[in-house]
């Protein structure tokens, strides 16, 4: 055959197979795609596919892919969530509607809440309310459960007169605290009274102190055992912020009264005597603490004269 016969002949060939070529490539595409997107969605199932996905390369390795490149795209949605959940905490505090409800703390517990500080409720920081709502209310001691006493001012305020007259502190930084506790106790559902006689046993509202056993904070959290939760906040490096320490010290806090079934025993384990005969005195101190901030938050009965066993009218 001569030369440009056979040109001619490979040409006819290579037209003809191309509808071949562009189907088999098709398939080589889709079969990648696929592979590479099951590979990416983890083991969703034991066999099939999904064992070809994870002999072609291991779960470590998509585990780095999501960390270091798709999960970027993550990022930038749990800002825009921060961010709505920021103004929707605003709105309340300063009376204004907001435009849309969203996932943020009062979209997901419907409740509005005033600060005796407003701009706490500003602070950026990760609510903790993703572990603490996998907690049961049904497991909860009534006790520990939100009494409504600090939904008011001028209950905060009350509150914040008494710790400001007790431990001669700032009465900026009382407010912070108060009001802290206050809106991070609804995100947890717990009782914000229980949080500050918890912090005001433990550490006399005092951010910085630290036990020879390694516990911080407000709250007085054992920062070595709590880790995991501290890497929620970027790290134990601020373990003693108060917006930080107070969520994370909140939810070890109804963990443990959730698990050991009343709040007597749930703050005996707070406080590391689970398995002690006795907490020292420690749970009389915060119940005696909680019942007078109670007592500061109920209104008064007005006083009545009275002659010969009778009232008199005033």
């Amino acid at each position: 055959m001569s030369q440009p016969a056979m040109v001619g002949a490979k040409q006819v060939l290579a037209r003809a197979l191309s509808p071949v070529y562009r189907v088999l490539n098709g398939l080589l595409i889709v079969t990648v795609f696929a592979t590479v997107g099951l590979w990416l969605s983890g083991n969703g199932t034991q066999a099939g596919a999904f064992d070809l996905a994870r002999i072609l390369v291991p779960d470590e390795a998509r585990n780095l892919v999501w960390k270091n490149g798709f999960g970027v795209l993550y990022q930038y949605q749990e800002e825009a969530a921060q961010a709505l959940a920021d103004k929707e905490i605003a709105s309340v505090i300063y009376g204004k509607s907001a435009a849309t409800t969203g996932n943020g703390l009062l979209g997901v517990k419907g409740q509005t809440v005033a600060l005796l500080m407003p701009s706490v409720a500003q602070t950026k920081v990760r609510p903790i309310s993703d572990l603490s709502d996998r907690i049961p209310v049904s497991k909860m001691d009534p006790q520990a459960l939100d009494s409504k006493l600090m939904t008011s001012i001028k209950n905060q305020r009350a509150v914040a007169d008494f710790f400001e007259d007790k431990y001669k502190l700032d009465r900026a930084k009382i407010e912070e605290y108060v009001s802290n506790a206050v809106l991070i106790a609804k995100e947890v559902n717990i009782d914000p009274v229980l949080l500050l006689a918890v912090i005001s046993v433990e550490s006399n509202f005092n951010p910085n102190i630290k036990s020879h056993a390694g516990a911080e904070g407000l709250m007085q959290v054992m920062t070595s055992i709590h880790r995991d939760k501290y890497a929620l906040y970027g790290g134990a490096a601020d373990a003693v912020k108060p917006e930080v320490n107070i969520r994370v010290g909140a939810y070890i806090l109804k963990y443990l009264i959730a698990t050991s079934g009343s709040l007597r025993t749930g703050l005996k384990y707070y406080v590391g005597a689970a398995n002690a005969e006795n907490d020292g005195g420690y749970t009389d101190k915060v119940m005696a603490e909680r019942n007078h901030l109670i007592s500061l938050c109920q209104p008064t009965a007005p006083s009545r004269l009275t002659l010969n066993g009778k009232a008199l009218r005033t």
